[in-house]
C-alpha cells in the first residue's frame, strides 16, 4: 500500500506505548496494532482523530504517501 502509518514513531516521540495510547484513544489493542503494523484497510475520523489529540499531533504526521510502495 502507498500509505504508510508511522504511529511508532509518533509513539516513539511522546515517549507512549501502544497500552497506554490503546486506554488513552480507547481502542483494543489489537485494532491499535493493526494500524501500526500498517495492516489496517481504513481508519475512522474519530479513531484518527483521537489518536492526534493524545499523541498532539496532526494527521499528516501520522501518515504519509510514498509512490511505487508495495
Amino acid at each position: 500500500m502507498a500509505i504508510v502509518i508511522n504511529l511508532d514513531v509518533m509513539m516513539a516521540k511522546r515517549k507512549m506505548s501502544l497500552n497506554e495510547l490503546s486506554e488513552k484513544v480507547g481502542i483494543t489493542l489489537s485494532n491499535l496494532s493493526i494500524l501500526k503494523t500498517g495492516k489496517a484497510k481504513a481508519i475512522r475520523f474519530s479513531t484518527l482523530e483521537e489518536i492526534c489529540r493524545v499523541l498532539q499531533c496532526q494527521p499528516g504526521d501520522l501518515m504519509e504517501y510514498r509512490p511505487g510502495e508495495p
